[in-house]
C-alpha cells in the first residue's frame, strides 16, 4: 500500500537549512532539509521566515522551516508525464546556415 493518497495532498513542516551564495564565483541559493526529507515531483516547498539580503561577496547560512505539500499519486503522475514538455518550454533552439567563406 503506497503512503501518497489517490486524491488529496497532506503537509508536513520540516526544519531547513538555506545556504545563499553572493560571490563572483557563485550566486545562488540551496535548500537542504534537516531531516534528510525527500522533495518528489509534484510536491510544493513553502519556506518560513522573513526575507534575506546577502551582500555581495558573502555567503551566509539560514535556519528555517518549510513546508512541504506532497502531491497525491495522480498529480505525481501528471507531473512525470508532462515533465519534459514543459522543460522544453525553457529551451531555446535556433538553426542557421554555416557561414560560407
Amino acid at each position: 500500500m503506497s503512503k501518497t493518497p489517490l486524491i488529496g495532498r497532506r503537509r508536513e513542516e520540516v526544519p531547513c537549512t538555506i545556504e545563499i551564495n553572493n560571490t563572483f564565483e557563485e550566486l545562488g541559493a540551496h535548500v537542504r532539509f534537516d531531516n534528510g526529507v525527500v522533495v518528489h515531483p509534484g510536491d510544493e516547498v513553502m519556506v518560513h521566515g522573513s526575507p534575506v539580503e546577502v551582500p555581495y561577496g558573502h555567503c551566509e547560512t539560514f535556519r528555517r522551516t518549510a513546508t512541504i505539500t506532497r502531491a497525491s499519486a495522480l498529480e505525481r503522475g501528471w507531473t512525470r508525464a508532462t515533465g519534459d514538455f514543459e522543460f522544453m518550454e525553457l529551451c531555446e533552439f535556433s538553426f542557421s546556415e554555416r557561414a560560407r567563406a
